[in-house]
């Protein structure tokens, strides 16, 4: 049976992030279970755990990463809170409403606050409609601009993201892979959003074009005062972009953390060996490289008490029975782990 999250390490979050703003999204004991059915009459045999019991707070004006390995469950996580996928259970309170909870009709005014950039710049645009048309469906939906001024409110938009408006006469295959994506942030910023989720807006980008998109991202949240969830698995763009680090495992919260903190002194094991495989730009640099043993296990049927025990160094007997608690082991600064005597 899945352990509650710690009520003071709930309280605490909310008092740190009340510390840079108010309290844009909090988000309590959030769930998403895949059925598995099997059999002549195609009843649920198992479930996919593939986000089990997150909380976490969102401050006004804050970049929060979201890092883990692939099949973490970081991108469920990502599309839950804007219901792209619908949770199993949870709170998803955006500026003190739960999304969750609402119907479509009162759903569709807080879509145009909380937009998405999707990682894969290609499939997330339709081969059939015009750069015009991709921007311009999200301001007649939400009935924000028509004729001229949605002309004229799309070539705007264009510039913001560094490309020329006569672009928009154009399809998604005439770009780029970098321009695409840019295109993709364009349709995200048309509505106004105060809340975007970053779904690992540049893996799918040539390295050469990554920093650009960073740069321009960077430079859109400081300019607008966006608040956003940035998912990565790149732990260097995380560090230059976030105020705070949550790492994910297996469907869990791992680590919480300001970003400088967790790189200069990470405290659960799994993400020290996150780190200790990142690249080091310098060469005469030297780290020693922990190597987790075995693959991720199936979110179908996770290990009992710590999910990451099964590939910990430092698990104890102790470790597959209890569940371990997010609590603050410093300032601003918690960890999912029983042990006091490691990191």
């Amino acid at each position: 049976m899945t352990a509650p999250s710690n009520p003071v390490q709930t309280t605490l979050e909310k008092s740190r992030a009340r510390e840079k703003g108010s309290v844009m999204l909090e988000v309590n004991h959030l769930q998403k279970f895949f059925p598995i059915r099997g059999g002549l009459l195609s009843r649920v045999v198992a479930n996919v755990k593939a986000v089990d019991d997150v909380s976490f707070t969102v401050a006004k004006g804050e970049v929060v990463g979201l890092v883990g390995e692939s099949g973490s469950g970081k991108t469920t996580v990502g599309r839950s809170l804007l219901r792209l996928i619908e949770p199993s259970s949870g709170e998803v309170k955006f500026e003190g409403v739960d999304v969750i909870k609402l119907n479509k009709n009162d759903m569709r005014k807080y879509r145009r606050q909380m937009q998405i950039i999707f990682q894969d710049p290609f499939a997330s645009l339709n081969p059939r409609m015009t750069v015009s048309d991709i921007i311009g469906e999200a301001l007649t939906i939400h009935n924000l601009a028509h004729g001229n001024a949605k002309t004229e409110r799309i070539g705007q938009l264009l510039e913001k993201v560094g490309l020329r408006p006569e672009s928009m006469r154009r399809y998604p295959h005439e770009f780029s892979g970098g321009q695409r994506q840019r295109i993709g942030i364009a349709r995200a910023l048309a509505v106004d959003p105060s809340f975007i989720v970053a779904d690992e807006p540049v893996s799918a980008l040539d390295v050469s074009i990554q920093a650009q998109v960073v740069n321009l991202i960077q430079d859109l949240q400081q300019e607008m005062g966006l608040t956003m969830l940035f998912i990565a698995h790149d732990l260097s763009v995380v560090e230059y972009l976030c105020d705070r680090v949550i790492v994910m495992y297996l469907g869990r919260i791992m680590e919480v953390a300001p970003a400088k903190e967790l790189y200069l002194n990470p405290k659960h094991p799994y993400t020290e060996a996150l780190l200790s495989a990142a690249p080091i730009a310098d060469p005469t640099v030297k780290r020693d490289r922990i190597i987790l043993q075995g693959d991720i296990p199936s979110p179908i049927n996770p290990p009992s008490g710590c999910v990451f025990r099964t590939r910990c160094r430092y698990a104890l007997e102790d470790c597959a029975k209890v569940i371990p608690e997010l609590r603050e082991v410093a300032p601003g600064h918690f960890k999912a782990c029983i042990r006091d005597d490691v990191l």
